[in-house]
C-alpha cells in the first residue's frame, strides 16, 4: 500500500514532528473554524498531542490522514486523508490553510485520498465525512469525492446548542461471485441507461433490453463457471451506481491476468468520480484474487483513455478501424494495460 500519493498539484504523504508547527497554526486560525469555533485548537499541547495520535496511527495501520503539500515547491498546505472511526467506519477529514480556498485543492487531495486507500485497500470500511450545517464548501468537496448525504447526527464535544451536523457516506464497493437473481433487473436497467446515454459497454443507444439481457446471461454463465467476477458500486440507500467485470481463464499461462468488461456508471451520477471510485475498487479486487496484470480495451473517440491513463492503464496496442459504430463510422480497438502493483511494464523484446 502506498504511503504517498501524488496528483497534478500535490503531494501527499505521512505526518512527522516537524509538521506540528504547521498543524497547530492550521488548527489554531480562526477563518477555518467559522461553522464550529468551539472545535479551534489554542493550546499547543492539545495539539501536538492530537498530531501525535495521528502519527500513531499511520505506525499502527499504514494508513491515515496525510500532510498535503503543493507539488511545485513542497509546501505544506494542508491536511486530507481517512482514519478509523466507529466500528466498520473510516472518517474523511480534509482541512486547507486560508489561502489555498477556491483552487479546488481540497477536492483533489480528497479524491486522491478516498481513491487510493478507502476504495483501493478497504472495501470492507464505510467512509463517512461529517460536515457543520451550511458548511458548503465543504458540502461540495464531499459531493465531488462521490458522498452521498445519509442523515445528521449528534456528536461528543459538539455543544448541544450547536445541533446535530451532516453525515454524508461513499458509495460502497462489493465484490459480486453470483448474480442473484435480485440484481439482475436493477443491472439491467443501469446498462440500458448506460447504453442510451452512449456508454461504450457493447451497444449502441437504442439497443433493445432483450438484446442487452442476452449478454448479460452471458456473464452470469461465465460467473457461475468460475471465469468472471463483477464488483458492484452502491449508494447508501442501496441503488445500484456502478458495475464492472474481470474476466480470467484458467489457462495457467494467462491465469495471471484479467480483463476488465462493461464498466459502468450510472449517467445521472457522472462527474461525482463515481468512475474513478469503482474502477479503484476492481483494482483492489483484483489485488486480493492474486491478478498481477490488467487489461481492457475501449473504441476510440469515446474519450476513456484518458481516464483509464489516470489509473495507471498504459496505452499497448491499437488495430485502426476494428469497430464500426456505423455507416462511414469506424473507430479504432484500444488495448491498455497495467500491472496491479504499479510497476512499469517491460516489454522483453523477444520475437
Amino acid at each position: 500500500m502506498p504511503t504517498v500519493l501524488r496528483t497534478p498539484r500535490l503531494r501527499l504523504r505521512p505526518p512527522t514532528p516537524a509538521d506540528d508547527d504547521f498543524l497547530f497554526a492550521l488548527h489554531s486560525d480562526p477563518q477555518l473554524y467559522a461553522h464550529a469555533p468551539w472545535a479551534r485548537t489554542t493550546d499547543r499541547a492539545i495539539s501536538d498531542a492530537m498530531t501525535q495520535l495521528w502519527r500513531q496511527h499511520w505506525r499502527d495501520e499504514g494508513f491515515g490522514y496525510f500532510i498535503v503539500e503543493a507539488a511545485q515547491c513542497g509546501a505544506p498546505i494542508g491536511v486530507a486523508g481517512v482514519r478509523r472511526a466507529a466500528a466498520g467506519r473510516l472518517n474523511l477529514y480534509y482541512r486547507f490553510a486560508a489561502a489555498t480556498h477556491g483552487s479546488g485543492l481540497g477536492r483533489e487531495a480528497a479524491r486522491a485520498a478516498v481513491v487510493a486507500h478507502a476504495t483501493e485497500w478497504f472495501p470492507q470500511y464505510v467512509v463517512e465525512a461529517v460536515i457543520r450545517p451550511d458548511h458548503w464548501p465543504s458540502v461540495r468537496t464531499a459531493e465531488a469525492v462521490g458522498m452521498v448525504a445519509v442523515g445528521e447526527r449528534q456528536f461528543d464535544g459538539d455543544p448541544p446548542e450547536a445541533g446535530a451536523s451532516w453525515v454524508f457516506e461513499l458509495p460502497r464497493i462489493a465484490r459480486v461471485d453470483d448474480l442473484a437473481a435480485a440484481l439482475r433487473e436493477p443491472l439491467l436497467d443501469l446498462w440500458q441507461r448506460v447504453t442510451d446515454a452512449g456508454g461504450s459497454v457493447g451497444f449502441l443507444p437504442g439497443a433493445p433490453r432483450e438484446r442487452i439481457a442476452e449478454a448479460l446471461a452471458e456473464h452470469a454463465a461465465e460467473m457461475t463457471a468460475g471465469h468472471a467476477v463483477a464488483v458492484s458500486l452502491t449508494d447508501p440507500d442501496g441503488s445500484l451506481s456502478g458495475w464492472g467485470w474481470w474476466t480470467y481463464t484458467s489457462n495457467p499461462l494467462l491465469a495471471h491476468g484479467r480483463w476488465l468488461y462493461r464498466f459502468m456508471i450510472e449517467p445521472a451520477r457522472q462527474g461525482r468520480h463515481l468512475g474513478a471510485t469503482l474502477l479503484a475498487g476492481m483494482i483492489g479486487a483484483a489485488r486480493r484474487d492474486g491478478a498481477e496484470l490488467l487489461e481492457l480495451g475501449y473504441r476510440s473517440g469515446s474519450g476513456l483513455g484518458d481516464f483509464y491513463a489516470l489509473a495507471g492503464f498504459v496505452e499497448v496496442g491499437r488495430i485502426p478501424g476494428a469497430i464500426r459504430v456505423g455507416p462511414g463510422d469506424f473507430r479504432d480497438d484500444v488495448t491498455m494495460a497495467r500491472r496491479v502493483d504499479g510497476s512499469p511494464l517491460v516489454y522483453d523484446g523477444r520475437h
